[in-house]
């Protein structure tokens, strides 16, 4: 038995609540089975139950045996002084109050049907799965299904938030230098996305805006403060960005980031950070107030016409400064941007449409449902499930719900677990 179990049997009444009785025989009738606390203290607050016709208001709290109250120290813990009914899975001993009165205690094991039991230890078997409802999954209703994945999105837009709010604060609300920081973090992908955020927090975005109109010095700030200019190297471009960053650092008072936190192994040379910084140069040399667009725009093509971004020219022929490649036009491309849309720029619209005070997203959520599915090993597994993604949206949902429900093991929380033991 789970205490997790309890809790959800509890609190959805997933029990006979006809003829219930305390171990003392007592007639008890539940009129309110509180609210779930998720803090410390009783496991229900503020509920109503009416012991042999007595109606009594308190918290409930619930243990496997009656015992655990005395492991878990309640006796001498004042926040459990309210409790006016134990709801335990088997009970071994009695639980008095200060006064020596006995607590209530309803022994739950009598009023749980064994079709409950059966359906939770299959949902939890030991059987190796990739998630615990896998075989059940596709038989949960659409109507139900959607609802929950619409709520797992919103959840993850709200989990993106925090590091958003954390970059606005430290940038004293200034939504545009928030903006830069997040794309920079954006354009180092997985691999440098922290790197790529450290370098742009070593200056002031006001520098940006300053170099922004000469793109070679804006590819010189960058280059040089992601510590890509610290060697020597013969390459002629290489000499003259770095000549450029030397004068734009004495101008600046700028300091690089350390050590070689930038790395080119294990990436495609698309996304090396050299060409990855020069399309974030050729952007920011491109658009003076990008955050304003980005605001006004509502619509995926127009999205896609605004990241329509390259390289320097130096660029076209190389993916380092050491070799010479094959000419070629290294523009971002739709895949790139739409990676973009949904880590960046949709979680920072969403942000700011709430600073608002707006709660109409739908805006957002069009832009995201028409945005091709993600292609991963997580959304390739809910693929052989049958669980198919025509869209961002519902790939982000389903990352959510693997990443935070199914691997955490909380089936009892989820909406599709609750759907499967509530059949019953």
């Amino acid at each position: 038995m789970n205490e997790n179990l309890l809790h959800f049997l509890w609190k959805l009444k997933l029990f006979s609540v006809n003829n219930l009785k305390s171990t003392n025989g007592e007639i008890i009738h539940i009129i309110s089975n509180g609210i779930h606390n998720l803090n410390t203290g009783p496991d229900f607050l503020n509920a109503k139950i009416e012991i042999e016709n007595q109606v009594w208001g308190g918290n409930i709290e619930i243990h496997i045996n009656s015992s655990d109250w005395y492991k878990h120290n309640h006796e001498t813990d004042k926040n459990y002084d309210a409790v006016i009914l134990h709801v335990v899975w088997e009970h071994d001993v009695e639980i008095f109050r200060e006064n020596n009165a006995k607590i209530a205690t309803l022994e739950l094991k009598n009023y749980i049907s064994k079709e409950v039991l059966i359906s939770y230890n299959q949902l939890f078997s030991k059987n190796k799965k990739w998630i615990n409802c896998e075989n059940e999954i596709q038989s949960i209703d659409s109507f139900i299904f959607d609802n929950w994945l619409e709520r797992l999105y919103f959840e993850r837009l709200e989990q993106k938030s925090t590091i958003i709010l954390e970059i606005l604060a430290a940038n004293k609300n200034n939504w545009e230098a928030t903006l830069f920081m997040l794309l920079a973090k954006s354009f180092g992908l997985k691999i440098n996305g922290d790197a790529f955020l450290n370098f742009a927090n070593t200056f002031d975005f006001s520098i940006v805006r300053k170099v922004s109109n000469n793109v070679e010095q804006l590819e010189a700030l960058f280059f040089g403060q992601a510590g890509l200019l610290s060697n020597e190297n013969e390459s002629v471009y290489f000499e003259k960005l770095k000549k450029e960053y030397e004068y734009l650092k004495i101008k600046f008072k700028l300091t690089p980031i350390l050590g070689r936190q930038v790395q080119f192994f294990r990436l495609r040379p698309n996304n090396f950070p050299t060409i990855r910084l020069s399309q974030l140069a050729f952007l920011y040399n491109k658009y003076q107030n990008l955050f304003s667009k980005i605001i006004e725009i509502e619509s995926l093509e127009l999205f896609y016409s605004l990241f329509e971004v390259s390289t320097l020219p130096f660029w076209e022929t190389h993916f380092t400064f050491e070799k010479e490649s094959k000419k070629s036009t290294k523009k971002l491309t739709k895949s790139f941007i739409d990676l973009i849309l949904i880590n960046t720029i949709i979680p920072l619209k969403f942000v700011h449409l709430k600073s608002l005070g707006k709660s109409d997203y739908s805006s957002l959520l069009n832009i995201l449902e028409n945005i091709k599915p993600e292609k991963n090993s997580i959304i390739s597994k809910y693929n052989d499930l049958k669980i198919k993604s025509p869209n961002a949206f519902k790939t982000q949902a389903l990352l959510q719900l693997k990443n935070e429900y199914c691997s955490k093991q909380l089936c009892l929380q989820c909406a599709i677990g609750k759907t499967i033991l509530n059949k019953f």
